[in-house]
C-alpha cells in the first residue's frame, strides 16, 4: 500500500472513531466533550484527505485553514465552509480559563453539541464521497 493511502486510512479511521466518541458524549450529555471531539474528528478527516493527496507537514489545528487547503484541491470543500465554526471549540471546551465566567461543562449545551457533530459528520461524508469517486 502506498504511503499516501496508508496515512489517509490511519487518519480517516481515527476521525470516524472521534465522531463516534462525540456522539457518545452527546448522548451522555457531556456537551463540551461532544463539541471538542467533533472538532477533532473534522480536523483529522480533513488532514486525512490532504495526506491522501500527498501533502505533508500539516501543522495547523484550524478547521478553517484545513478546509481552505482542501478547497485548493477540490472545490467540493466549499460545501462545508461553515464548519470553520468548529475552530471556536478547540480550546474553550476543555479549559475553565477558556471562558470568562463559567466552566465548559456548564457552558456548552445540546444545541452546541448537535451543531458540532453535524459539521463533523458532513466533513466525514464529503471525504468519503470524494475518495470513492
Amino acid at each position: 500500500m502506498n504511503n499516501n493511502l496508508n496515512e489517509f486510512e490511519r487518519w480517516f479511521s481515527q476521525a470516524k472513531f472521534d465522531l463516534d466518541a462525540a456522539k457518545d458524549s452527546l448522548k451522555a450529555e457531556n456537551f463540551e466533550w461532544a463539541c471538542f471531539q467533533a472538532q477533532q474528528s473534522a480536523e483529522k478527516a480533513l488532514k486525512s484527505y490532504l495526506f491522501l493527496k500527498g501533502k505533508r507537514g500539516i501543522l495547523t489545528h484550524s478547521v478553517d485553514r484545513l478546509i481552505k487547503e482542501c478547497k485548493k484541491l477540490d472545490k467540493n470543500f466549499l460545501q462545508i465552509r461553515k464548519a470553520k465554526e468548529l475552530d471556536q471549540y478547540y480550546i474553550p471546551t476543555r479549559y475553565p480559563n477558556g471562558l470568562p465566567d463559567e466552566i465548559p461543562h456548564k457552558f456548552y449545551n445540546k444545541e452546541d453539541a448537535l451543531k458540532c457533530v453535524n459539521y463533523a459528520e458532513g466533513i466525514i461524508k464529503l471525504v468519503q464521497k470524494l475518495v470513492k469517486s
